[in-house]
């Protein structure tokens, strides 16, 4: 089965506006709320694509309790810990050309005595799970290496981890050697510590990413696809067309489709075929972390995966 590990997760809140003018009142027109962060976007989407999973990760106070009642609703198997502070609230602005503007609230601050306890949940799920998910940005008071110790605990249990973070959390999680990680292009570059200005800069960074002790890289490119190293093999991975509406949670789509298609038993060119269907399919649904299971496999046909 798949598990995936929220440790920031948040209620967001997505209004849509007229348009997003500093210094005056907004009214929207509608307000949709969901259960969010990074994994849980992941693990409705492994759900809707008809498997099961479980989640984990922190959950506190009255947010914490709207997410659990939403997880029950979905049929996602709830492992959470309990933590004293509230969970985040996270506030999306759609205005009528489609921006989008954020404000990500930081998460509460975690007790050295509720990571411990989470730790202890998370080795006894990596023992149960066979694909794993980290995702996402970490709470207050929670160590940049959180990712790292976790891979390494994972691998003790021979389980397969997928690594979706950014920034000093991604770099730490690095160095574990996680099966698969799919930065995209600006946080390769944050990695890189320079500006990329074509593929074979590119393809340069996900080598050293690769002989570092990571099997498989995907850099996404947006509507542009993907370059990939894949078992030290190059690829170049081109997605169909689509009308996108709302771009946002397309990596969390991702990352469900290549947990799913490995669950399955697909190659792993194959797995990210998947991966890219559900992250396009995402990007032409309104709501965040949600696909059509006919449309992904309508768009699984029309990915080329070509060796370069």
């Amino acid at each position: 089965m798949i598990l995936t590990v929220t440790l920031n997760p948040s209620v967001d809140k997505r209004y849509q506006v007229d348009d997003v003018i500093k210094g005056t009142v907004m009214r929207a027109s509608a307000v949709y709320p969901t259960a969010g962060g990074k994994g849980l976007n992941v693990s409705r989407v492994i759900r809707l694509l008809g498997e099961q999973v479980t989640a984990t990760g922190l959950l506190g106070g009255r947010a914490g309790d709207y997410i659990a009642e939403e997880l029950q609703e979905q049929g996602i198997i709830n492992r959470f810990v309990r933590i004293q502070e509230e969970t985040r609230s996270c506030l999306a602005f759609l205005d009528r050309g489609n921006s989008q503007t954020e404000v990500l609230e930081p998460g509460p601050t975690v007790s050295r005595e509720e990571l411990e306890r989470f730790l202890a949940v998370f080795e006894e799920l990596a023992g149960h799970h066979q694909i794993i998910c980290l995702s996402g940005s970490l709470p207050r008071n929670v160590p940049i290496n959180i990712y790292r110790d976790m891979i390494e605990i994972a691998r003790t249990k021979r389980a397969r981890v997928l690594l979706d973070s950014s920034g000093e959390a991604l770099r730490s999680g690095i160095d574990a050697g996680p099966f698969f990680i799919k930065p995209n292009r600006s946080e390769l570059e944050a990695l890189a510590g320079t500006e990329l200005t074509g593929e074979d800069e590119i393809f340069e960074q996900v080598d050293r990413l690769h002989r570092c002790g990571i099997d498989n890289v995907a850099v996404s490119l947006g509507k542009e696809g993907a370059l990939a190293v894949l078992g030290g093999k190059h690829y170049r991975l081109s997605v169909p067309r689509v009308n996108a509406v709302n771009p946002v949670g397309s990596g969390d789509a991702s990352l469900a489709g290549m947990a799913v298609g490995l669950k399955r038993g697909y190659s792993v060119e194959h797995a990210l075929g998947f991966a890219c269907a559900c992250g396009t399919a995402n990007a032409v649904e309104a709501a965040t972390g949600v696909v059509n299971p006919q449309l992904v496999d309508e768009l699984y046909s029309q990915i080329n995966l070509l060796p370069c």
